[in-house]
């Protein structure tokens, strides 16, 4: 499973941060490919956790910011894409998208996941403005209904529910 992560690009906060540690340690679907924007801010943080993890890293980044180190392992793809046009490939490339908390980037992404028919998980008590979509669209995005969003509290329930989505298959123990 291809899981898209949007993420904070800046300081995320102590309760972002660690519910995005928890998101990855509990992320039990078989063989995840974690694809994210960059390695900075909350993003790093889900980057090196997922690392620790053996999980597979994909990194779509944007021309501004290609040449960041990187983590040995982690895959690098350099788009010649502006932030925000980077979010498309992203976005398309995955299997569902898991929103952890961030500011417009962050929303941006959520809505073309859902525009393209892609399972939405947000993240709704991280602290961020992302936390605002579920009081203006609790269960779509508009009348086309193309993708429910799924609101979670925690790490461990997006991972939970991102997993149970892949199908029961799927699950397996990283621990």
């Amino acid at each position: 499973m291809q899981i898209a992560v949007a993420a904070h690009s800046g300081n995320p906060g102590t309760l972002a941060a660690g519910e995005s540690v928890e998101f990855i340690k509990s992320l039990r679907c078989k063989n995840p490919v974690l694809i994210l924007g960059g390695y900075w801010g909350l993003m790093k943080i889900v980057v090196d956790e997922a690392v620790k993890s053996g999980m597979t890293v994909i990194l779509m980044l944007p021309v501004e910011n290609e040449n960041v180190s990187l983590p040995p392992g982690v895959l690098k793809v350099k788009t010649g894409l502006e932030y925000r046009a980077r979010s498309v490939p992203l976005v398309r490339s995955a299997d569902a998208l898991v929103a952890l908390g961030g500011g417009a980037g962050t929303i941006i992404e959520v809505a073309m996941a859902y525009s393209m028919g892609k399972p939405v998980y947000v993240l709704h008590n991280s602290g961020m403005s992302s936390d605002n979509l579920r009081v203006a669209f609790p269960e779509y995005m508009d009348d086309r209904k193309n993708s429910k969003i799924f609101y979670c509290k925690s790490g461990r329930e997006l991972a939970e529910a991102v997993c149970n989505s892949a199908g029961r298959q799927d699950v397996t123990d990283f621990g």
